[in-house]
This record gives structure tokens, sequence and C-alpha cells, in this order.
């Protein structure tokens, strides 16, 4: 067996341990604490999953049909509804993963105010990054406005896209990391990690197709 790293008091230092019994694998310290066949954390990771999933190939079936434009009658109600739609989901994602690590174990080496402060702090900047982004954009740069054929001018330049790519995405990702270690929620880290995993797969499809709709819209104008 690999010995394992003595426990740590993140307001006091080390812990008084005697190394000799302390034997427990690196590899299963995570699994002590998240149970990974809870239904509530399988519904999270479902709903995390899903919504980048959704808002593609619901974007994708409105550029090559028009057909939620012609539902509405109009592509600016269209993608107001889709975007409430994506809202809504959001929430009920920001739920699950909420409820999920109210119900399973807290890190002792997390639950201290260290740790709070630092979680306060990171969803501090996810949050400017999201709100910025959303600024810098309006409702339809956020909300596939491009994919129901309202295209923005020029490509965005200002803060924080300035200093970071796809700053949504990534100050989501930093919100639900600070909201784990607030909880102190080994959980909502795993969770975290899969949120990033999920924006980074939706990244490779959404860029590469964005850019093309916009690289076709000189073409379309003339």
């Amino acid at each position: 067996m690999h010995p394992r790293l003595p426990p740590l008091d993140c307001c006091g230092g080390l812990n008084n341990v005697d190394y000799s019994k302390v034997d427990l694998s690196v590899m299963t310290f995570f699994f002590d604490y998240v149970d990974l066949t809870d239904s509530n954390f399988v519904t999270a990771v479902l709903c995390i999953a899903f919504n980048p999933l959704f808002w593609n190939l619901m974007g994708r079936w409105e550029h090559k049909t028009r057909s939620l434009t012609r539902i509405f009658r109009s592509p600016y109600v269209a993608c107001y509804c889709l975007g409430a739609t994506i809202l809504f989901l959001n929430f009920l994602r920001s739920h699950c993963f909420t409820e999920v690590m109210k119900s399973q174990p807290k890190l002792k080496l997390l639950d201290c105010l260290l740790g709070y402060y630092i979680g306060m702090a990171l969803i501090a900047v996810g949050s400017i990054f999201v709100i910025s982004s959303f600024l810098a954009l309006g409702f339809f740069g956020t909300f596939l406005g491009d994919y129901f054929g309202i295209l923005m001018e020029a490509k965005v330049t200002c803060f924080p896209f300035s200093i970071l790519d796809n700053p949504m995405y990534w100050g989501s990702t930093t919100v639900y990391l600070g909201w784990s270690l607030m909880h102190a929620s080994p959980t909502g880290l795993v969770l975290t990690a899969v949120v990033a995993l999920c924006y980074r797969i939706a990244l490779l499809y959404e860029g590469p197709f964005t850019e093309e709709i916009y690289r076709q819209k000189p073409t379309k104008s003339k």
C-alpha cells in the first residue's frame, strides 16, 4: 500500500499523527467522500452534460432549418425563447449541483475559513467574467443569436475577451469551483471537473461552427 499524506488542518498546520499507521492509497482518497452511485450525483452529471448538448443541437437545427424562427415568426423572439430555456436549464443545473454537495460528506481539509474565503474570491472572479461577457456580447451574442442570423458587426475584443478566450464558460466553471470550496465539498470539485470537461468538448464544436457562420457573412451580404 502507498502511504497516505497526513491529514492537514488548513487553519493550524499539520495534525499530530502516527505515520506508521497511515497506509491508505491516495488513489482512493476521493472515493471515501464521493458516492458516484448516488442518484443526486448522477442527476447532476446528466444536467451538466445535457445543457451544452441541448443548446448546440438546438442552435444548429435552427441554423440549418430556421424552424424556431418560423414557429415564433421572428428570429429575435425565437432567440429570446431559447435563451430563456437555457437560463432555466442552467438554474436547474446549479440546483442539482448544490443539492448533491449538501447530501455528500465534506472534506475536513477544506472546511475552514481559509477555504471559505478562497471560494468566495473565486466566485467573485468568475462572476466578473460571466457578467462582463454578457455585457460585452449582449443577449443575442450570448444566447446563440448568430445561429439565428442575428450577427454581430465585429468580433468582440474588449474585456474580458482581451485577456481570456471564452470567458463566460471559464468564468462559470470558476464560480462552480468557488462554490465547491465554500461547501468544502469533494463532490463539488469532481462535478466542477465535469463542467470544465463538457465546456471544453462543446468548444471543439462551437468555435469552428461559429467561425464558419461569420466567414460566410460577407458572401451572403453581396
